[in-house]
């Protein structure tokens, strides 16, 4: 039996919608939507009437009210994973001065649930919220890597009838080597200049259920720094994993594969 309401589920959608494509006025969001203008118009009335979203009288266009942050701080104060990584990526921040974020899988897309920003005026640009595809960046690749099976099989079945000078096969290599290696890097996927390092956190299951990673320009994360900030990273993320459950890495654990990550070969351009 279905018990979704239709019309709650539209106005769901419509406020995501609004969350990450703010700017966009009522005929462009009826038309992302496929609703027609009118029903779009009236959802926005109510949601703006308490307070989810606003509307810009200049522009006429709409973004997240003060009601939408209240209900953002409450859920970021309530999940379990935000929770336990706080202060542990706040600290990792505040030792390196580089940004420091913590992404998930849905689907097959990532999205940023909690940031530590550098005080550094050039740096990578991004917000809590921020959605992207689970192709793109170091994050992406390494819970790619980590997914189950069923869902990489998903994946490579959709790459074939997307555009994307991506090759499979050498991209299943790669997915494979972050697997094995346990961490995932990239420069200039997402941001040109840009140079990111990401490795798992676990749940008391084992399982991989997020992707932490360190990302800054090229001048600053250079060969010559990554072994030491991949070291940190790991660190980082055991300490995370622990308050999470996971008992599968001992907190004084070597890394083994930091002096590996400085040569060239194995930076991922």
């Amino acid at each position: 039996m279905n018990y979704i309401v239709d019309s709650v589920d539209s106005a769901l959608k419509l406020l995501s919608l609004v969350a990450e494509h703010p700017g966009l006025g009522v005929t462009e969001l009826s038309n992302r939507l496929g609703i027609n203008k009118s029903r779009t118009y009236r959802m926005l009335c109510t949601l703006e009437h308490n307070r989810f979203v606003l509307q810009d009288e200049r522009t006429t266009t709409y973004a997240l009210g003060p009601q939408a942050f209240v209900i953002g701080v409450a859920a970021s104060q309530q999940n379990i994973l935000v929770r336990a990584a706080q202060k542990y990526m706040l600290a990792l921040n505040q030792s390196i001065n580089e940004t420091i974020v913590l992404r998930v899988r849905e689907g097959l897309e990532t999205v940023c649930v909690a940031r530590c920003e550098t005080t550094h005026q050039v740096r990578s640009v991004g917000a809590v919220g921020n959605r992207r595809s689970i192709i793109s960046g170091a994050s992406g690749k390494l819970l790619l890597a980590f997914a189950q099976d069923a869902i990489r099989n998903e994946f490579f079945a959709r790459m074939k009838h997307l555009p994307t000078a991506v090759e499979p096969v050498a991209f299943a290599e790669e997915l494979a080597g972050v697997a094995r290696k346990g961490y995932a890097m990239s420069a200039g996927e997402v941001t040109s200049g840009a140079v990111a390092i990401a490795v798992p956190l676990r749940d008391v299951s084992g399982d991989v259920v997020a992707a932490l990673s360190i990302s800054g320009p090229e001048a600053r994360i250079s060969r010559i720094e990554i072994p030491d900030y991949l070291e940190r990273l790991q660190a980082c993320s055991r300490q995370i994993s622990a308050e999470l459950g996971y008992a599968g890495a001992a907190p004084g654990t070597a890394n083994t594969d930091a002096s590996n990550a400085a040569h060239p070969a194995n930076r991922v351009a």
